[in-house]
């Protein structure tokens, strides 16, 4: 018998699903898994539009006389 379908016999309906992180917690490891990636993913947009508006304010505004920067 093959490793597979011992798994398969020992396991029996679960054979297949998504383990959870915690027994008592309803998330699977790959939802874990696809909310770190999105939130890393959120905060490098986050990162990169506070940079953005930092040039902006900083750089841009005052070379077109928008605004001028009081240091």
């Amino acid at each position: 018998m093959g490793e597979a379908k011992r798994r398969k016999s020992t396991l029996g309906e679960q054979y297949g699903e998504d383990t959870r992180i915690l027994p008592w917690v309803p998330i699977t490891k790959s939802q874990a898994e696809l909310f770190v990636s999105l939130t890393t993913r959120g905060a490098w947009l986050g990162i990169g539009f506070m940079v953005a508006a930092w040039v902006t304010i900083r750089f841009i505004g005052p070379a077109f006389g928008w605004w001028q920067v009081v240091d």
